[in-house]
């Protein structure tokens, strides 16, 4: 039985930006996104592994999302003098709401059919592909069916000053105040789409101050050494399995790093150490992965490294590396220590592109790269991992005036690789990808 995922996504972004004089600006984004997405005819869905080493028990769910959100910021950025300390202060309202709704129908989930009960089963070591998908409209054993939504509307206020107290040492001081209202409904629907019993409606509401301190001192002009500690506030969206709210994600992050300006300045290399802790962040519930659990706290470390710049007239290069240990830090269910799912511990990327800068073919360009992932856990608490991969990507374009065309090849040599979520979800990555654009900037 062929699988497939469909997915509409339409979305606009506007930018506004208006200098009323060189001491002040004013800067404002409005976007939204409006997706649809669906598995058709539905899909089965991996469940547990029995105790025979090889059959895998498995439901079957069809899924029907509809999201929109919206987003607002606007920024109010001033530069200005205190005797010889410079200050460039911003200020900053920011407004986002997001409207999800999702209809689900499940067959076989492992709480609601009688024990044995299973969809589908399949021999890991000699799958038998093709089986019919239940009748989730008609009586099937284990059926539930559902209707809900999670509407997130958040407002947020913030103040940031960079001050430069040296020709070589700035410093950073911000806040920002974030203000959530939360709410969830849940209603059980008949294959009809008609309501059955009463819906269930849950509503919060939250506010958090999130400060944020950095500082930056150079020794030399081309190198700059900075610090930073910053914390953030983000609202989940959804409930558990057992019907709960959850509560909001906060975030402490400390990093420390290099910065140097080589070549020039043509060439920026950085490289920073971090370590972030989070509460609250959701990942797929390992007794039903319809549902969602909030690990106690992760815990991310690790190392990064960016180069970035011009090599010669007409020549770009972006390269990335980094390391990174991902794992549980605190929890009362899930095993301490165990790395999170969709985490690679290791990856980087390479694109370069050469626009040709004279002559018949000016505005004639190609690029070229190569991006590479490693291996990734895909269940809490770890059992197995999807594999490292590499990709290769090229493009051709063509700019003239405040015209650009291109063509983007994406995974030029077909390389058959997955992708996996921190919800549990292994999927195909696209295979070779053509994708022609055009754009004009005025």
């Amino acid at each position: 039985m062929a699988i497939a995922i469909h997915t509409e996504t339409h979305s606009i972004d506007l930018n506004f930006t208006h200098r009323f004089n060189k001491h002040l600006e004013f800067r404002s984004t409005f976007s939204t996104a409006l997706q649809n997405s669906d598995d058709g005819s539905g899909i089965f869905r991996v469940v547990s592994l029995q105790p025979d080493g090889r059959t895998v028990t498995r439901d079957f769910a069809v899924d029907i999302a509809d999201i929109e959100v919206y987003s607002l910021q606007n920024n109010l950025i001033a530069d200005f003098n205190t005797g010889s300390i410079q200050h460039k202060l911003l200020f900053g309202v920011d407004w986002t709401k997001l409207n999800a709704l999702q209809t689900g129908f499940r067959a076989g989930q492992a709480e609601i059919p009688p024990p044995g009960t299973v969809v589908a089963p399949i021999d890991l070591f000699n799958p038998i592909y093709g089986a019919s998908a239940p009748t989730v409209f008609d009586g099937f054993s284990g059926v539930s069916n559902s209707t809900g939504g999670s509407f997130v509307e958040t407002s947020a206020i913030y103040l940031q000053d960079q001050v430069t107290l040296l020709p070589n040492l700035k410093l950073l001081l911000g806040g920002r105040y974030d203000f959530v209202n939360n709410a969830s409904t849940s209603q059980t629907i008949d294959q009809n789409f008609n309501p059955l019993g009463a819906s269930t409606r849950d509503e919060s509401y939250s506010e958090a101050f999130s400060p944020r301190i950095g500082i930056v001192y150079q020794p030399i002009e081309p190198l700059s050494l900075y610090a930073s500690f910053s914390q953030s506030f983000v609202p989940n969206t959804g409930r558990s399995r057992s019907g709960e709210v959850f509560e909001a994600s906060r975030g402490t992050q400390y990093e420390v790093g290099i910065r140097a300006e080589l070549l020039d300045r043509r060439l920026i290399a950085n490289v920073a150490a971090y370590e972030i802790t989070k509460t609250n962040v959701l990942t797929s519930d390992p007794e039903d992965n319809s549902f969602s659990i909030a690990a106690g706290e992760v815990t991310s470390r690790g190392l990064e490294f960016d180069l970035s710049g011009k090599i010669l007239p007409g020549w770009n290069i972006i390269a990335s590396f980094f390391l990174n240990d991902a794992f549980i830090s605190k929890d009362n269910s899930l095993p301490e220590g165990d790395k999170l799912t969709g985490a690679p511990s290791q990856g980087g990327s390479l694109w370069t592109t050469y626009e040709i800068q004279s002559g018949n073919l000016q505005g004639l360009g190609f690029g070229g790269g190569v991006f590479f992932a490693g291996n990734r856990d895909v269940t809490l608490p770890n059992t197995f991992k999807i594999p490292s991969y590499g990709r290769f990507d090229a493009a051709v374009f063509y700019r003239r005036d405040n015209w650009r065309v291109g063509i983007n090849l994406k995974n030029l040599l077909d390389t058959k690789y997955y992708e996996s979520t921190t919800f549990g979800d292994i999927r195909p990555a696209a295979p070779f990808t053509l994708l022609g654009t055009v754009s004009v900037s005025f």
